[in-house]
C-alpha cells in the first residue's frame, strides 16, 4: 500500500494532524489543499497528473462539525447516495477498503483506551466529497474548535494514522467477511460493534435517510467496495417503515450477497 495523506489549510483539525505527524518525522507523503476538502474534487488525479505522486490510498484528516458538538473521533468512507449538497458527484460514492477502514478504526479505538480520552469513537455512513477514484477514508477530529486545535489529540490522530499504515501489512485478514451496510442513523451504532469486534469488515454504509433503497446504491456499494463483499449488514429495524423494508430485500435478493441482521452479526 502506497498512501498519500490531504489535509486542507483551511481546517485547523486537519493542520493539526499534520502539524503533529511532521513532529513525529512522518514518513508518509503529505499535501496540502487551499480549497475546503470536501470539494478537493479529482485531487488524486491532479496530484497524479501534475506532481506525478505515486500513490494507491489516501488518507483526509479532517474537522468534524455536529449540531449536538460531541466530542468525537470518526472514520468513514466517501460519497453521496443522493443529492451532492457537501462535495461530491450526485449519487456516486468512492472507493473504500473494508479492511483498511476496518483496522483504522480498532487502531483508534485501541489508542483512545490508552489515552483515556474523553471522546466518543464512531464511524459515520457514507457521505460528503469530494469525488476521487482512488480508495480512502476520512479521519476527524469534532466537533467544535477546542477539539480541532487540541494538540493531544491532533498528536493521537498522527500517532494512529502512522501505526494503522505500519501495521497493516501484517494483519491476517484471511478470515474476515467483506461487507456493507444498510439502515440505521448516521452514527451507525449497530454497525460500529460489528467493525470493531467482529469478524466482518465494513467498508460503506448506506443511512437510513438515504433510503428507500435503489439497485443503483447496491450496485455503487458493491462496486466501490475493496475487496469483493460477498454480504451485506442490515439494520433490520433502521430500514424504514415495513414498505421500505420490503423494498430493500427484494432490491438485495437480485445481488449475489448473504444478508445478515446486525444483530446476527454482533
Amino acid at each position: 500500500m502506497k498512501p498519500l495523506i490531504i489535509a486542507s489549510k483551511k481546517d485547523p483539525a486537519g493542520v493539526n494532524i499534520i502539524e503533529n505527524l511532521k513532529k513525529l518525522n512522518c514518513k508518509i507523503p503529505i499535501h496540502l489543499v487551499d480549497t475546503d476538502i470536501v470539494h478537493a474534487e479529482n485531487i488524486d488525479k491532479t496530484l497524479k497528473n501534475e506532481l506525478k505522486l505515486d500513490f494507491d490510498f489516501i488518507i483526509f484528516a479532517s474537522k468534524h462539525q455536529s449540531v449536538k458538538k460531541v466530542r468525537s473521533l470518526s472514520v468513514h468512507p466517501i460519497g453521496n447516495w443522493k443529492k451532492a449538497d457537501f462535495g461530491g458527484k450526485d449519487s456516486t460514492i468512492c472507493p473504500s477498503n473494508a479492511l483498511v477502514l476496518k483496522h483504522f478504526f480498532q487502531t483508534l479505538e485501541k489508542a483512545m483506551k490508552n489515552e483515556d480520552l474523553d471522546y466518543q469513537l464512531t464511524m459515520e455512513s457514507t457521505h460528503h466529497g469530494p469525488y476521487i477514484e482512488t480508495p480512502c477514508l476520512f479521519i476527524e477530529i469534532g466537533s467544535t474548535s477546542e477539539e480541532w486545535n487540541d494538540k493531544k489529540t491532533g498528536e493521537l490522530i498522527a500517532k494512529i494514522i502512522i501505526d494503522s499504515i505500519n501495521t497493516i501489512k501484517n494483519k491476517d485478514n484471511k478470515n474476515l467477511k467483506i461487507a456493507f451496510g444498510i439502515g440505521g442513523p448516521h452514527y451507525c451504532p449497530n454497525f460500529n460493534p460489528i467493525q470493531l469486534n467482529n469478524n466482518f469488515a465494513i467498508s460503506h454504509v448506506i443511512a437510513e435517510y438515504a433510503l428507500p433503497l435503489t439497485e443503483k446504491q447496491v450496485s455503487e456499494a458493491i462496486n466501490k467496495t475493496l475487496p469483493k463483499p460477498h454480504y451485506v449488514l442490515v439494520d433490520w429495524k433502521g430500514l424504514g417503515n415495513a414498505t421500505q423494508r420490503n423494498n430493500a430485500l427484494d432490491i438485495l435478493k437480485k445481488f449475489n450477497l448473504e444478508i445478515v441482521k446486525t444483530s446476527e452479526g454482533k
